[in-house]
């Protein structure tokens, strides 16, 4: 297992001493990564090619398995420097907590025990959470469902098919076409749970997994797996006689969608389970914001309503609206309406000059001032916010467009699942404070 960072240097150069900012790679793992990133379907940029020996990994953390085996582990990176081991175990658990709260779970559907394994790879991680859903749902009883079968007979059972037993042969005329139902396990969302139980006894390398998977297995052998997941998976029932099965569906599918090299790129081999940072942080933080509100206010997630500007273009007479201006968080009802915005990035509160700027990239500000005069109508408070760590541990003086509009740029303590409080506070009144939030939560 190569143990590396976001934004780390994968390198096949030997000479390289790794760390968490550089993986030592074999030359058919590299070459397996460049095709990766050809077929990569993601927001953004999956890695860049610094030589004919390395390339940069983007913000994206996960797990990654070439063909010949080779395993790469990426964490969050939530320091400038090199973290301590630790930290590391901080850094696995902070990356199941944002994957938990993206894929919307309580956290009681979620054992608890085996969180404490914190030295666990993260599809592995991943495979026991399903492996600890379907056992429970083994135990309490798979669903069953009334399955059509066409047959011949020497017994008549269920409905005669007339047409095919019209044309039977003399010499079989004691032989009956017929058409029944039988009750069987063999509905779409166990195939999907079978099949996805397959995959995980191919790629499960921890002991205590293979054993339960193998259980399950012969619990599930009646089962055929499923021909075609992809599709099956949208047909999956969400109805009330399905509520046992809630709680394993987004385990399933993410086996299914990301520890199934076959799912999206049948020639593609190789597992590449990988999550944008980006989203992860944004749901997270999105989650603990929705929690902290008062009572009269509300928070929108990728508020769609506005564009940055109307436009009629050639050839048409009437008037379209272009580019769509889609912030984070929209806060809304009886306050005054806010705009926040959340970015994982790393800021630096020492480097407050002119030229330095906290390392503040410009285009986030010129993206707040545009939420900030079409959304609301340039007079109000807005908010960047950005993770908590050693450089930027309190949120920053605020900064003004003018006289009616200001943006805080505030840390969010990924730990304490909540905002720095600061002077902001005064400016957010719809907002509780940092105990009532905790506690809320």
């Amino acid at each position: 297992m190569i143990l590396v960072r976001e934004y780390a240097l994968l390198t096949t150069d030997t000479n390289q001493v790794g760390s968490l900012d550089v993986g030592v790679v074999s030359a058919a793992t590299f070459d397996w990564l460049l095709g990766l990133q050809k077929t990569w379907r993601g927001d953004s940029e999956l890695l860049a090619l610094q030589s004919r020996q390395s390339i940069k990994l983007g913000s994206y953390v996960g797990y990654l398995q070439s063909p010949s085996g080779e395993c790469i582990e990426v964490l969050p990176k939530t320091k400038q420097q090199n973290s301590s081991e630790l930290e590391l175990t901080q850094n696995r658990n902070l990356l199941r907590d944002m994957l938990l709260t993206a894929m919307q779970l309580k956290p009681r559907m979620a054992d608890s025990a085996d969180l404490l394994g914190m030295h666990t790879p993260l599809h592995e991680w991943i495979i026991s959470q399903y492996l600890s859903e379907l056992n429970k749902l083994v135990r309490r009883g798979l669903r069953f469902d009334y399955q059509q079968v066409e047959e011949e007979s020497r017994f008549i059972r269920g409905q005669l098919n007339q047409v095919k037993q019209s044309q039977q042969p003399p010499d079989r005329a004691n032989w009956f076409h017929i058409r029944h139902d039988i009750y069987t396990p063999n509905r779409i969302e166990n195939r999907l749970l079978k099949t996805a139980l397959d995959d995980v006894l191919k790629i499960t390398k921890n002991g205590d997994n293979w054993r339960l998977a193998n259980v399950l297995c012969h619990h599930l052998s009646v089962i055929e797996p499923s021909q075609n997941p992809q599709h099956d998976l949208q047909r999956w029932q969400d109805t009330k006689f399905m509520q046992p099965y809630n709680a394993i569906k987004p385990w399933c599918e993410l086996i299914l969608e990301k520890l199934n090299p076959n799912f999206q790129q049948g020639f593609h081999p190789g597992i590449s389970l990988l999550f944008p940072m980006e989203k992860l942080f944004e749901g997270f933080v999105g989650f603990y914001l929705g929690r902290s509100l008062a009572k009269n206010c509300s928070l929108k997630t990728q508020a769609r309503s506005k564009f940055l500007m109307r436009h009629t273009a050639l050839g048409l007479h009437k008037e379209q609206s272009w580019f769509q201006l889609q912030p984070d968080f929209f806060i809304h009802g009886q306050c005054n309406p806010s705009v926040l915005d959340a970015k994982w990035k790393l800021i630096d509160d020492r480097l407050n000059s002119s030229k330095s700027k906290y390392k503040i990239a410009q285009n986030d500000l010129y993206q707040l001032f545009a939420y900030g005069h079409k959304y609301l109508h340039a007079e109000g408070q807005m908010m960047l916010i950005y993770p908590k760590h050693p450089q930027f541990e309190h949120p920053l003086p605020v900064f003004s467009y003018d006289a009616r509009l200001h943006l805080w740029v505030v840390p969010f303590d990924c730990d304490a699942r909540c905002l720095v409080e600061g002077d902001w506070q005064k400016a957010f009144p719809s907002m509780q404070p940092q105990d009532d939030a905790i506690k809320s939560a």
